[in-house]
This record gives structure tokens, sequence and C-alpha cells, in this order.
């Protein structure tokens, strides 16, 4: 996502015309037009409607605007501070979450690209108590992982975002039609899980504890290898929801229906106390921004 196809969009939006805004921004109108589009088709939405009476920004355009307006200006804050505190060179190591990273680290790091050209990101994905270990001994810099109850006092940490979990299986399997599975229906199939310690397999811990016989839980470290075990009908899992809409829409996946729906998986961002540069907090802050920008459009 372009800052500049933002800031476009932000002063179109302000001054209710393309062609104020190009005089504004010192550009041709098609370049203003060209953007937005751009803007449009990377978010699936219309920002703007067009007629003889004037342009207008739709309902989408105005949900969107807030949170542009705060990638932006989160943007400008990078540059000030950094351009102050230290020069925009180095590196910065980045733990995340293999879920995250799955869903947003393209976009993530495109962004940082923009910002910081300069800057080498050094990227490592595990669990939370993996990257919490990391922290602490200053291993890495920044860490975007799921969300714990318990977190060392020398960490700063902040929600980052959430998502709704589901269970699903390919549409063969004995359970696909069931209206309302239960718990023993579900352990008699072997489950597909995070590893070991995640908040996840924790969670299925106690879930299933109730039961004298509990199932046979498989865990994976990778995203891409759990989708793939469970496509290939290896067993149950508890993923979270965006992970798996794509699968849900093609019918390669169904979900199931239980007595109780499955918790939220939350997720935050962390860093060291000790750690007085700016760097860290504001790609989490921009971070942030992005997942809420994407996810309103």
């Amino acid at each position: 996502m372009r800052l500049r196809n933002l800031a476009t969009f932000i002063t179109v939006a302000r001054l209710g015309s393309f062609h104020a805004a190009a005089q504004q921004l010192h550009a041709s109108q098609p370049a203003i037009s060209a953007r937005i589009i751009a803007l449009e088709e990377e978010l699936g939405v219309k920002l703007f409607s067009r007629d003889k009476s004037g342009t207008r920004i739709t309902a989408w355009g105005n949900q969107l605007l807030p949170y542009a307006e705060k990638l932006l200006a989160i943007s400008q804050e990078m540059k000030a501070q950094v351009s102050q505190d230290k020069p925009q060179k180095g590196s910065l190591r980045i733990g995340i979450a293999d879920t995250l990273a799955h869903l947003w680290l393209s976009s993530l790091l495109k962004h940082w690209q923009e910002e910081y050209p300069l800057i080498s990101f050094e990227l490592t994905s595990d669990v939370t108590p993996t990257l919490i270990r990391q922290l602490q001994n200053h291993q890495i810099d920044l860490a975007l992982m799921v969300a714990e109850q318990s977190i060392p006092p020398n960490l700063v940490i902040d929600p980052l975002c959430s998502y709704p979990q589901c269970w699903v299986v390919i549409p063969s399997h004995q359970l696909a039609n069931q209206p309302v599975c239960s718990i023993e229906e579900l352990a008699a199939s072997p489950i597909l899980s995070f590893p070991r310690d995640s908040r996840p397999w924790h969670f299925l811990q106690q879930y299933f504890s109730s039961l004298n016989e509990p199932p046979v839980i498989h865990t994976c470290s990778s995203v891409a290898n759990l989708l793939t075990l469970v496509r290939q009908g290896v067993g149950i899992a508890l993923l979270p929801k965006p992970l798996v809409e794509e699968s849900l829409k093609s019918q390669e996946l169904v979900t199931l229906q239980t007595q109780a729906e499955p918790p939220e998986l939350a997720f935050c961002y962390s860093w060291r106390l000790d750690d007085d540069r700016v760097l860290p907090r504001l790609l989490a802050d921009s971070s942030r921004a992005i997942m809420q920008f994407s996810a309103a459009g």
C-alpha cells in the first residue's frame, strides 16, 4: 500500500475534487485518478463516486479515511523521529507469529521498506514463548505475537489484533454434515494444532481435559503445512478464520459447529523497556494501523 496513494486519497477527500487535489499536489488530474484507482483496486472497494454534480466520498471512503490519516501521521512521525535520533541505516530484528506472517508479512514489509529503504529487516517466525525469550535475550528488537496472560515486567506490550477461530475439516469427513459436534466426536479424530506450549495448544488441553480418552494431537509450527495437512484429510484443526477463508470459499474445507464457540485468538506487539530507540514502537504502531485499515476495507 503506497503512502503516496493514501496521501492523494486524503487530499481528494478533504477538498472534494480531483481537480483541486491535482492542483494542490502539483500533479496532473489523470495521475490523481490513477492513484485512487490503484488504491481502490488494492482494497476492493469504491472510495469516491463521480457524476455531473461532482465528486463525493463513499461510505467505504468515510470508513477508511481515519485509518489513512493515522497511517500517514505514523509515517511522518517515523521520519521525524528517526531523522532526529539516528540515521535511517542499519538493521532491525523482528520476531513474528507464523499466523501473522502468513496473513500480513508481505504488506508490512512493503510498507516498512518504503519508509526505510536503507534498513535491513531480519525476520524470524516462532511461537510466543520463544519470541519472549528472544526479546529478553536481546536476540530480537520487536515481537508481533500471540497475546499471553503473563508477560515479563521488562517488556512493553500492547494489543495488536484478534481473530475468531473455527474448527475446519475436509468435506468428506464423517463430521462434515453433523449439525452440532460434541467434544467426544471431535476427539475421535486426530487434531492438528500449533506447537506445544502455544496458546492454541493450551486451549486444546483444557478443552478436552474432561475426557477419559483425550484425542491424538499432532502439532506443527508452520501455518502453510497445517493448512496442507487439513486439506489432505489428516485431521481436524482449530484455526484463526482469516487463515481458512479462501479454503472455505472454494469448499476445500468446511466448518464444524460445536456446542461452545471457540474463543478469539488475540495478538499483541512487544519490545524491551530498556530499548530507547523509537523505531520498534513506530513499526509496531504502523503494523496495527495497517491491519485495522485493511480490516475496515
